[in-house]
């Protein structure tokens, strides 16, 4: 039976934004779920960031995620093949794996370089869920998450800017567009 991956990071940012390679992963959000968006199974874990430790005080407003969460994390390097693991009884079934905008698997990438990290979503699809909504909804452009849910006649589940309620909201709409 066909899965989908959906994937939410949070990272190390101030207000104004960073630039992607500034920003590092400090919490990684996953769902896996069937066509009809129904939870098979998840993985969360926090991440302890090693070019800037310190969370601003934006970033820490923003994702409720504390400095003491960060500190008691292992980095990336530990934390990805963690993640992998999870994933390995799961890959033959994954149908592509999922983010909302292309932000999250920019960061990956860059990540995966950085640290010299595999991953075997390197051969699977990403969909990027935010423009393939705008597309199958005929948006002028595309919406935040927040204002699809809403769209869609939904409201947000849980604290945003969460990684794995991101990732579990961002699923919620997934089966709108496999059928669109």
């Amino acid at each position: 039976m066909p899965q989908w991956l959906v994937i939410d990071l949070e990272a190390t940012t101030d207000e104004g934004g960073w630039p992607v390679t500034e920003m590092e992963i400090i919490e990684i959000g996953a769902t896996l779920v069937n066509r009809d968006g129904r939870e098979v199974d998840h993985f969360q874990r926090f991440v302890r960031p090693l070019r800037r430790p310190l969370l601003t005080s934006f970033c820490r407003q923003l994702t409720h995620i504390s400095q003491a969460n960060v500190d008691s994390a292992a980095p990336l390097a530990e934390v990805w093949p963690a993640f992998e693991h999870w994933l390995a009884p799961y890959h033959a079934s994954l149908e592509g794996w999922v983010s909302w905008g292309d932000y999250d698997r920019k960061q990956l990438l860059q990540e995966w370089q950085r640290q010299q990290l595999h991953s075997i979503l390197d051969q699977v699809p990403h969909m990027n869920l935010k423009q393939r909504f705008a597309k199958a909804r005929r948006l002028e452009r595309p919406l935040g998450l927040n204002g699809a849910l809403q769209l869609a006649g939904m409201q947000f589940c849980g604290q945003q800017h969460r990684a794995l309620e991101d990732a579990r909201n961002t699923a919620r709409l997934l089966p709108l567009v496999l059928t669109a």
